[in-house]
């Protein structure tokens, strides 16, 4: 299986290739006001309006350093209700790829708590790799914020 690596701060993740549709450069972000912790803002994908979510932001506090190697991961996730939606994850050193069989990940017995996207681990020869479960990346609060059925121009008047 293909997985797209990158980091936060100097730990090691990856995500699965399957759910990325597109990896592109750090590029200006349309700020939202009173955004939940970790939402950075919009861009434009393709004429579509995509939340982008900091995941170095959401995991230590700190928003993503704004390097090269920063980039935006656009991930497709199935939203209840409303099919597949686009959401930009912005991580670091995200320049590389693995393929790995998904059964190398071992279960670290360790609930994550407030961040449930953190899933099994792998062991190679630089440390430790944990696997981002992208479909966990939203708790139902934020999808429900980021990804509301769009209003029509008449239920927009009303």
């Amino acid at each position: 299986m293909l997985f797209i690596q990158f980091q936060i701060g100097s730990d090691r993740y990856a995500l699965e290739a399957k759910c990325v549709v597109e990896v592109i450069p750090l590029l200006g972000l349309k700020q939202i006001p009173q955004a939940p912790r970790g939402v950075a803002g919009l861009f434009n994908y393709r004429g579509e309006a995509v939340p982008a979510l900091d995941l170095v932001r959401l995991t230590t506090g700190e928003p993503a350093a704004p390097r090269l190697s920063t980039r935006i991961i656009i991930v497709r996730l199935d939203i209840n209700g409303l099919g597949p939606k686009l959401i930009g994850v912005i991580a670091e050193n995200a320049t590389s790829t693995m393929r790995r069989n998904p059964q190398e990940f071992v279960n670290t017995g360790i609930i994550p708590g407030s961040a449930p996207f953190l899933g099994p681990v792998l062991l190679d020869d630089r440390g430790v790799i944990q696997w981002i479960q992208e479909q966990k990346l939203l708790p139902e609060k934020l999808r429900r914020q980021l990804f509301t059925p769009a209003l029509t121009t008449a239920d927009a008047a009303n």
